[in-house]
């Protein structure tokens, strides 16, 4: 981001509180050498990772179970033009432990699509990044809202 680009920096604690709003976010991983992006429902634990809850025999689980991912949620008001973004980049992994995975069980999201047999995927929280965009008016002084109302415009 630039200093001047119209956007906020989030900074870490902010991402994850805005993070904590939203039902649904999107994984970003690698699948066959591409990348892929599938919509997912997910909570945060306690110490900002992101958790996932998925069939064990989900293509999802094999892909990305120890492998760095990127985890993006947001919410938008386009008719404001106004929201956020936040990015969570981080290994991902399979919790195995078996008193972990009873705590999630009780704690953790509940899948939209539940399975026989559930696993949980941690996303450790290396990288937390995010920006606000508050309606209005950019940092370049330009009025959104003239640009809406077909007034003048900016070049």
């Amino acid at each position: 981001m630039y200093a001047n680009d119209g956007f906020r920096e989030l900074d870490r604690q902010e991402c994850l509180s805005l993070l904590a709003t939203v039902p649904v976010g999107r994984i970003v991983f690698t699948r066959q050498a591409l990348p892929a992006v599938l919509p997912v429902n997910f909570g945060l634990d306690g110490d900002g990772a992101v958790l996932l809850r998925a069939s064990a025999a989900s293509e999802l689980v094999r892909a990305v179970d120890g492998s760095v991912v990127a985890f993006e949620g947001d919410a938008v008001d386009a008719a404001a033009r106004s929201g956020w973004s936040v990015v969570v980049t981080g290994p991902a992994t399979v919790v195995s432990d078996l008193a972990e995975h009873r705590r999630l069980v009780r704690t953790g999201p509940r899948s939209w699509v539940p399975a026989p047999h559930e696993v949980f995927v941690r996303i450790r929280p290396e990288l937390v990044t995010g920006r606000e965009l508050v309606g209005g008016r950019t940092l370049y002084g330009v009025d959104l809202t003239a640009l809406t109302s077909g007034g003048p415009r900016s070049a």
